[in-house]
């Protein structure tokens, strides 16, 4: 197992989908608008951890599934590549759109709005594509084979990520002046994303005719 090659493929595709504008991106933006850069960070660690929770399902589910049904890979593999590559498509052809921080574009997490680690928490647990996205990125490397440590290293990266992301966009991003510049760059972002979705997904479904070697 080239692990190299595994970080590589996992991330090629999460770091894209990451940076995306989306349930999270807007809830951290909201939070740092309306209530300061620290209930921002707040918000941040809420969805960072949520993140953290998405993938730890899906790496445990896929990997339990595996060990138990070693049949399942190949069935696991082509599903994650067809939907990675349907996400791709579908951001090829996304036209530009403005980026929308009101109250409802962030999700039904009402509930914890005043505690902002808790809202970025359930923004991010009541986005139900974020472990469709989850297990397909991860549906390119987990094999029966894979090692608890790769995948606790995988977790802890997912987590660092997010986390670094969306402090940088509660800290620098959350002004509309620097959002309307940002929303320029949304389209190449989304077109970037399209592509490494693409290739990653064709390279799961070409690999999934071959047998997973450990």
């Amino acid at each position: 197992m080239d692990i190299t090659l595994v970080l590589i493929s996992v991330f090629a595709v999460f770091i894209p989908a990451l940076l995306l504008p989306g349930p999270d991106f807007v809830a951290v933006v909201r939070s740092s608008m309306t209530r300061g850069t620290a209930a921002g960070l707040w918000t941040t660690l809420g969805v960072s951890i949520g993140l953290g929770f998405y993938a730890t399902l899906s790496l445990l589910g896929l990997s339990a599934l595996l060990i138990e049904y070693q049949w399942l890979t190949w069935l696991v593999r082509v599903l994650g590549g067809s939907y990675l590559i349907y996400l791709g498509i579908r951001l090829l052809l996304t036209k530009p759109q403005a980026i929308d921080v009101s109250a409802e574009a962030a999700g039904a997490a009402g509930c914890g709005r005043s505690n902002p680690l808790l809202f970025g928490f359930l923004v991010t647990l009541t986005n139900p594509k974020a472990i469709v996205l989850f297990a397909s990125v991860f549906a390119t490397a987990v094999t029966d084979s894979t090692p608890l440590w790769l995948m606790g290293l995988m977790i802890a990266l997912v987590v660092a990520s997010a986390l670094i992301w969306y402090a940088v966009v509660s800290l620098f991003m959350s002004s509309s002046p620097v959002i309307r510049r940002f929303q320029h760059a949304r389209h190449w972002i989304e077109r970037a994303a399209g592509v490494c979705f693409v290739t990653i997904g064709g390279r799961v479904l070409a690999d999934a005719r071959n047998p997973v070697s450990p």
